[in-house]
């Protein structure tokens, strides 16, 4: 027999049909801790967990993790590859979630020698994804934070707008909080400007008398929101992204600290350019794909770093991979990145991609894609990442 399971935020479907594609049962049920259980109990009823299996549209969750710990295989398919089978059940085009729950179990049916079976995860990898993916998260809070702060200060107060390197580092955010408006920094000269500077240890390189330059030759905004107004604005941005950066560094010391402690960060963390927090990326995004796959050229399918190939008659063409993990496409290719700048190898593979014409994000995935097939050979021979023993990187510095 098989099993759909079509899930919801609120509300799942399930649906166990037989050998023939017969409905055996059906039946619906709130996202609740009652509500699983009795569905994996009424799912028992059906037979052992190892004889039913399970097809989901997600291969990651509290739905995934609770079907796994109750020995279900578990088979995901990719909602796109779900969407464009569709059809064979109708052209009508309509659809349900108890429709969806049966259409997924008879997807199952016929269709299941193309699934994988998930495995449940590495527990190591999955508490550094669950700390690599809040980072994410909150850097992207950052930069959207970042991105708001400058359009007020454009808009209002232009003068710091580029009077440090960043807008948000720990210098920008500490002049803004002692001259919130122009009113406050009239008086501003020279002997305050150094006096700041060396009480919050500028390393620059500017002189106060540019840094003040800088501030003075900035368009000035029209008289328009009073000064106690603007000072709310600008404090209230100042006090977010200071907390944005306290909780970000506070998770790069978790980070830092449980790559100590994982058995398989050793295994790429010789990779040339590869910093603590991208060999974190790259553990707790490729690494779960590393497990699941069973070829270099599959992972770096879902990695998105291999493109599309559509050929039909005497056309042949390549195309960019929308389908595949967004998460591990960014890790591997902020790898791949850095790989250039210290490893020959990786430099000359990006030049020759240039050279032919690729642009910088094509001939960055062309290097990513190479270094997935290395990757993939430490991964699972068990093997930590020597440079010496890359037999590619060999060969170029013996020509």
């Amino acid at each position: 027999m098989f099993a759909g399971w079509d899930w919801a935020s609120t509300t799942h479907d399930v649906t166990v049909i037989s050998d023939g594609g017969t409905v055996v049962d059906h039946w619906a049920f709130p996202h609740t801790e009652a509500g699983l259980t009795a569905a994996l109990i009424r799912l028992a009823t059906h037979g052992a967990p190892a004889g039913l299996p399970v097809c989901i549209e997600r291969s990651t969750g509290l739905v995934v993790a609770r079907l796994l710990e109750a020995g279900r295989p578990v088979m995901p398919v990719h909602p796109t590859a779900f969407h464009a089978a569709r059809p064979r059940w109708g052209a009508s085009g309509a659809k349900s979630d108890p429709g969806d729950s049966y259409k997924l179990a008879d997807y199952l049916r016929t269709d299941g020698h193309r699934l994988h079976r998930l495995a449940p995860a590495d527990t190591e990898l999955q508490e550094l994804q669950a700390l690599v993916r809040l980072r994410d998260d909150h850097v992207r809070a950052r930069t959207v934070a970042s991105n708001q702060f400058a359009a007020l200060l454009d808009q209002h107060w232009p003068g710091p707008r580029h009077l440090f390197c960043s807008l948000t580092s720990a210098i920008a955010l500490a002049f803004l909080t002692d001259y919130p408006t122009p009113r406050s920094a009239a008086r501003l000269g020279q002997a305050r400007m150094a006096a700041f500077c060396t009480r919050h240890a500028y390393r620059g390189g500017k002189p106060p008398s540019e840094l003040l330059t800088r501030l003075r030759s900035a368009p000035t905004a029209p008289l328009g929101l009073p000064a106690e107004v603007l000072t709310t604005l600008v404090t209230a941005q100042v006090r977010l992204l200071v907390g944005l950066q306290a909780t970000i560094a506070q998770l790069e010391t978790a980070i830092k600290a449980r790559l100590t402690t994982c058995s398989r960060a050793a295994l790429l963390a010789g990779l040339p350019g590869v910093g603590s927090i991208n060999l974190a990326q790259l553990l707790a995004e490729v690494g779960p794909i590393l497990d699941r796959v069973t070829s270099a050229e599959q992972a770096a399918a879902e990695c998105g770093a291999a493109p599309v190939t559509k050929e039909s008659g005497k056309s042949r063409g390549f195309y960019f991979r929308w389908a595949a993990n967004t998460r591990a496409r960014k890790a591997i290719t902020a790898f791949a990145h850095n790989s250039r700048l210290q490893s020959p190898w990786a430099a000359e593979l990006y030049a020759n991609a240039r050279a032919r014409g690729k642009r910088n994000p094509h001939a960055t995935r062309i290097v990513a894609r190479a270094w997935i097939r290395v990757i993939w050979a430490c991964w699972h021979e068990a093997t930590p990442y020597d440079p010496h023993h890359h037999p590619a990187a060999q060969r170029f510095a013996a020509a």
